[in-house]
């Protein structure tokens, strides 16, 4: 699934599905961001601003979710196939980030 061009960049080839999924997710982070900040505004109470950016985070941990069991699903598995550890301490390295 992963393919590394001549110029460095990483890239993952995704289907229409993944890419549709993910994207709709995105927009909906997107229309809440716009809608936290007309909240501020307005002058809207602070703990109903605070409830809403606690919904965009929870739609971006959905997100990255979403994203993270793509990517083992295709990139981490592919390469383990392929007999390649090197997705697989990618994994760890970035599970530790996150984790922090």
């Amino acid at each position: 699934m992963a393919d590394e061009e001549s110029c460095g960049c990483r890239h993952t080839q995704r289907t229409e599905e993944e890419r549709k999924k993910l994207l709709t997710r995105l927009k909906t982070v997107e229309g809440q961001i716009r809608g936290i900040e007309k909240m501020v505004e307005n002058d809207a109470y602070c703990p109903d601003i605070v409830m809403q950016v606690s919904a965009v985070t929870n739609a971006l941990n959905s997100f990255n979710k979403l994203l993270l069991a793509a990517h083992i699903r295709g990139c981490v598995t592919e390469d383990i196939r392929e007999g390649k550890e090197g997705k697989v301490d990618e994994l760890c390295t970035m599970l530790q980030k996150l984790m922090k």
